[in-house]
């Protein structure tokens, strides 16, 4: 098989957790979104308006790879400066650590295109709150691995792969929660894979209570 190719990996839903398909995954989805959109409303006015202040669009999108490998456009409020891609470009051909921390980790521990209220939207993640609406859509669950993007697929094993195509990303999960400042993209692959294998309601309820934890702790 080829690693870089979604057409050969097999993905068999018979080897999916039943509670991954379930309905009660679905309208617990739908149910949570729906909940904590009207609850944190002020912040996302608040974010809206800050966001705004900085100039340039308020939301972007990313694709992102999902369910049976179809790509889906992944909404967040901007954190980046406008022209984020060209100075990642440049910082990766100008400076060799940086294209080693880059290639690790597939993020930079300082990084110079994440704008003054972009820092503060991240270490509380509320950049990632439009990503609800992506749940409610059906494109993302609440509860998932951590979405990925098509050129990343390479980093991934056939087995790990196989496993994050059977599913919905999710807004989040077990390496969010528990190493997302502290693993290698591998690591990230990892928690991903055992989140597949072991997933349960009561999985996701324990996830989802320790997420604004996490988010306080800047996580």
């Amino acid at each position: 098989m080829k690693r870089n190719n979604f057409d050969t990996v097999q993905v068999s839903a018979a080897n999916v957790v039943p509670y991954l398909r379930s309905t009660l995954k679905r309208i617990f989805d739908i149910l949570f979104s729906l909940l904590v959109l009207c609850l944190l409303s002020p912040f996302l006015l608040m974010a809206v308006l800050l966001v705004g202040l900085d100039g340039g669009p308020v939301f972007y999108y990313q694709r992102r790879v999902g369910l049976h490998g179809e790509t889906f456009k992944c909404w967040k409020f901007r954190t980046m400066v406008v022209n984020a891609e060209m100075v990642l470009k440049h910082l990766i051909e100008s400076d060799e650590k940086i294209a080693k921390e880059w290639n690790t980790t597939q993020k930079l521990q300082v990084d110079p295109r994440i704008t003054w209220i972009g820092k503060w939207l991240r270490r509380c993640s509320i950049d990632e709150l439009p990503q609800f609406i992506n749940v409610l859509n059906g494109s993302m669950s609440v509860v998932g691995p951590r979405p990925f993007a098509r050129e990343q697929m390479g980093l991934y094993n056939n087995a790990a792969l196989a496993k994050y195509l059977s599913v919905k990303p999710g807004l989040t999960g077990s390496w969010q929660v528990y190493a997302r400042h502290d693993t290698t993209f591998a690591c990230r692959a990892k928690y991903d894979e055992l989140y597949v294998d072991q997933a349960s309601f009561a999985m996701d309820l324990a996830l989802v209570a320790k997420t604004p934890l996490a988010m306080l702790r800047g996580q």
